[in-house]
């Protein structure tokens, strides 16, 4: 469904040309739901304009549902759909009438526009819908209305930038509901940027982390958090000062199990990573009882995608959004 190689993006940034993407080379088959992720600047939505062929690359080649991006650029348009972070709706005309005139773009007759535009409104909830302007509408209803536009056509393969951006918890949620519908409903491979981690790791069967304009990660969620990240293991000391032997002896005894960080906090809390938290913990026990130390708590957690990212670049990709967020 997709297939690039090299695929490279620069601009000129003050007489000097800056990569806004690097090399790209990935691989999307039919009906995988595939979530791309990244900081802001990371080069997500400059790899999407690519890939739907509203940006040219500067080197690089991609076939995108079987067509060429640089020699049959409109053969890719008949077969994507696209639903970018700004609404593509008017704001005068009425949602049916949105729809219908989409349809007819894409060659329809005007009956079967029609048809079309009555198949999304039912299959996305919007027929109450349907007599309103996109003016009048919710965020989350809004955002529906966009996907409904991307999928007027019928394509195979549906790109969606930043999906739910802005949006509250229980619109995101609706969104995603209707997201999920399209792949049940019509087998659509979806290619989607957020940066919102828990909707990656949870409805995202595969994972692509980009950072500086290059892939660093493609996996499931659950690979790459084995991978890179590891569970996590907290063990607290009944007495503070043991916190030094604590760390000692937790270190030796995770190491025994490919452990990866081992970190003295305060109040006697110590944190390690290891593959495997279920089967580190007790003998990690053992160990410190052996020693001396009395625990107080022991806790153990499953990493997330942002410990993925952490492990990967030395720095959080929530924090570094919220720091552009407050900047904004």
């Amino acid at each position: 469904m997709i297939r690039a190689r090299g695929l490279t993006r620069s601009f000129k940034v003050k007489r000097e040309r800056v990569e806004a993407v690097r090399g790209l080379d990935i691989d999307v088959e039919p009906g995988q739901l595939v979530a791309f992720l990244g900081p802001n600047g990371a080069g997500k939505s400059t790899c999407l304009r690519m890939l739907t062929t509203l940006l040219p690359p500067t080197s690089g080649t991609a076939t995108v549902a079987g067509c060429d991006i640089a020699a049959d650029p409109a053969g890719v348009r008949a077969r994507i759909g696209y639903v970018g972070q700004r609404s593509g709706a008017g704001e005068n005309f009425r949602v049916r009438d949105e729809l219908v005139n989409q349809g007819r773009c894409y060659g329809m007759s005007r009956a079967q526009a029609r048809r079309r535009a009555d198949e999304v409104l039912e299959t996305l909830d919007l027929v109450p819908m349907a007599r309103r302007t996109p003016s009048t509408l919710s965020g989350g209803q809004r955002r529906r209305l966009d996907i409904a536009l991307g999928l007027v056509h019928r394509p195979p393969l549906l790109f969606l930038d930043e999906p739910t951006t802005g949006l509250d918890p229980h619109s995101r949620a609706s969104v995603w509901e209707y997201i999920l519908r399209l792949r049940e409903h019509y087998g659509t491979t979806l290619f989607l940027t957020t940066h919102y981690l828990e909707e990656a790791d949870t409805m995202a069967e595969r994972v692509v982390v980009i950072d500086g304009g290059r892939v660093i990660a493609d996996g499931t969620a659950d690979r790459l958090k084995r991978d890179f990240a590891g569970d996590l293991v907290s063990v607290v000391s009944v007495e503070p000062a043991d916190a030094v032997d604590l760390a000692a002896v937790a270190d030796t005894a995770a190491r025994m199990f490919g452990a990866g960080q081992v970190a003295t906090g305060n109040g006697g809390r110590v944190e390690v990573r290891v593959p495997r938290a279920d089967a580190a913990l007790p003998a990690l026990l053992r160990v410190l009882e052996g020693a001396g130390v009395t625990t107080a708590a022991a806790e153990t957690a499953r990493p997330t995608l942002d410990d993925v990212f952490l492990a990967l670049t030395g720095r959080s990709l929530e924090e570094s959004e919220r720091a552009e967020e407050a900047a904004a």
